[in-house]
């Protein structure tokens, strides 16, 4: 059953969403989005405007980076939305998803959409990607123990707050503008050696992406953070250039991680959030009724993903356990949140009143 109100609150959020937009197909500028509820903004027309006849529009092929594998939660959520928005449109808009980071990372492929690139139009993104580009309200999200439960963050994402930090990069003058929100699950790290606590990780160097949230919260777990890009991670826990790492379940086995660190500690320290992004390069490449056809894609792909990652999660951690992976339960994590309170203090300063509106959300 929450499941199923989810996908309906997720529908719901994703029309209040529709304020992020800009102008029509010929406007090049990126103005800040009205949030207010009185207000009347060109996305909200265009998410209105009569879509019979998108068909006959122009046709344009939008090329969608995805880092994960196509089995992969957050590849099947792109895959939808492809096939979405190809139906939606009648064929006026082809989604050319390029899968498994061909593209490069997501930091090379926001680098290249912020940087006015016109091989890259669509990308699912990670929300702490976009700490790196100036976005705090994203990299609250991102703070580790934020939200307790699945339930947690559609609470969410489903609430008038979050339109406000999907529009952040346009508010910020970035060239990018949010479609909707989703999440891959629980985020959780793995290790080449056992863990049974949190005082194995003592010493261990452990990958991140160069994210200041990851830095403080490694550290803060008395392991030692260690830049390594997503595409070299195999290779480096194959060579013990790094201990271990962390990423949701579906992605860690995806990815093969389990041939390499075979230890799974489900702490679950941070939700994986995530965003769909479109440049505004692409964007005003769309006539008015194709950006409405994206719009409504992105409600139907964020109920999709709202009812497909809880079970998709469990369904791929059991096939772990069978497998010989070694997963560990954390069932007491108050030593885990405890020592990660220093990173939160650093980056929740001049946003606490905003941060605690999301800790209520619970």
């Amino acid at each position: 059953m929450k499941k199923i109100i989810s996908a309906m609150l997720a529908a719901l959020m994703i029309m209040s969403l529709t304020a992020c937009g800009g102008s029509g197909g010929n406007d090049g500028g990126s103005g800040d989005a009205a949030t207010d509820g009185g207000s009347s903004t060109p996305a909200q027309d265009s998410a209105s405007t009569d879509t019979s006849d998108v068909a006959n529009d122009p046709a344009v092929t939008l090329v969608y980076a995805e880092v994960n594998p196509l089995d992969t939660i957050v590849g099947q959520t792109g895959q939808h939305f492809k096939e979405k928005v190809e139906e939606l449109s009648g064929g006026s808009i082809t989604i050319d998803l390029q899968p498994a980071g061909v593209l490069g990372s997501e930091n090379d492929v926001l680098d290249a959409m912020v940087g006015g690139s016109t091989s890259i139009d669509i990308s699912r993104i990670s929300a702490f990607a976009l700490t790196g580009y100036g976005c705090q309200k994203s990299m609250l999200l991102s703070l580790p123990y934020t939200f307790e439960s699945r339930d947690h963050w559609w609470n969410f994402a489903n609430s008038e707050l979050a339109p406000d930090f999907l529009n952040e990069p346009q508010e910020n003058g970035l060239p990018l503008r949010g479609i909707f929100y989703g999440e891959e699950g629980f985020r959780h790290f793995f290790t080449k050696e056992p863990v049974a606590d949190i005082g194995d990780l003592a010493g261990m160097k452990l990958r991140v992406s160069n994210d200041p949230v990851m830095n403080g919260l490694v550290e803060g777990l008395g392991a030692s953070p260690t830049v390594v890009s997503f595409g070299e991670l195999y290779s480096a826990l194959q060579t013990g250039v790094v201990d271990g790492a962390e990423q949701p379940i579906a992605n860690y086995k995806s990815n093969a991680f389990p041939e390499v660190a075979n230890n799974l500690i489900l702490d679950g320290h941070t939700l994986g959030a995530i965003q769909v992004v479109i440049c505004d390069n692409a964007w005003n490449k769309l006539t008015e009724a194709q950006q409405a056809v994206l719009y409504e894609a992105g409600r139907d792909t964020q109920a999709f993903n709202a009812s497909l990652s809880e079970e998709e999660e469990n369904k791929v951690l059991e096939e772990l356990k069978a497998s010989g992976c070694n997963v560990v339960d954390v069932p007491d994590k108050s030593a885990w949140v405890e020592a990660v309170q220093g990173v939160i203090a650093a980056n929740t300063s001049g946003y606490e009143d905003l941060y605690q509106q999301l800790v209520d959300m619970k």
